[in-house]
């Protein structure tokens, strides 16, 4: 595949145009058990078909993972689909310039809406093994502090496979940030580089922040035990599996 940045990005933005597009003729109802494993797909030419446009990039598939769960959960929080559409579709996808230790891709909408992730074969499938724990969770657990997930996709074409899944954007890139601290609760090789340190905004990682805070952050009672719960329970859903 002509795996160039933007190639990509146009496959993402035709794919989810398509797929959510398509959704909006199926009627709501209430998630079923089986919906969390629902896989749909499309082929997207480049000379377009009865269903699909014509586009500039190579033929590729479309995969939906859980269409009618993920439409759930964007409406849960409060995402509508046009709204979606717009912030996706729109404007020409912004690639983040620091990709995770993961070799990830990071790409962003051009309204600071959307986070838009690459991940491996095994985060996907963990992800959608997750998903009936996330959404109980998501119904019992409102203030969770867990990502919120929008989607998840894959791209297919030239015999590779580019999966990404769709979060919210909690840092917009116009919000000054005076530290930044990537904390994973691990102290085993957790502190930032030399070389992450000597960049004009460093991530730091948790032994910085041990060093650095050593007294802690500051709580009032009732905020502490609201946090604290909203953590236990968002703990559980991953022990489902």
């Amino acid at each position: 595949m002509q795996t160039t940045s933007s190639a990509i990005k146009g496959a993402i933005q035709l794919g989810i145009g398509y797929t959510v597009g398509n959704l909006t003729s199926k009627p709501d109802r209430d998630v079923l058990m089986q919906d969390f494993y629902v896989v749909e797909s499309v082929f997207l030419p480049s000379e377009g078909s009865n269903l699909t446009p014509a586009h500039h990039y190579p033929d590729f598939r479309f995969k939906t993972y859980a269409p009618l769960a993920f439409r759930y959960f964007r409406e849960l929080f409060g995402i509508k689909p046009d709204d979606y559409l717009y912030s996706i579709c729109s404007e020409p996808l912004i690639e983040l310039s620091n990709p995770g230790a993961s070799g990830s891709l990071f790409f962003v909408t051009s309204d600071d809406e959307f986070i838009i992730k690459t991940v491996q074969h095994k985060e996907a499938e963990f992800l959608q093994k997750l998903l009936p724990g996330y959404y109980m969770n998501l119904n019992q657990n409102p203030r969770t502090l867990l990502p919120k997930f929008y989607g998840l996709y894959c791209v297919q074409s030239g015999g590779i496979n580019i999966r990404i899944v769709v979060m919210n954007n909690v840092l917009p890139r116009a919000l000054k940030m005076n530290f930044t601290y990537d904390l994973k609760g691990s102290t085993y090789k957790r502190r930032a580089s030399r070389k992450e340190r000597e960049k004009s905004n460093p991530t730091f990682k948790d032994l910085d922040f041990l060093q650095d805070m050593h007294e802690g952050l500051y709580f009032d009672s009732e905020t502490h035990s609201a946090l604290m719960k909203t953590l236990q329970r968002d703990c559980r859903v991953s022990k489902i599996y």
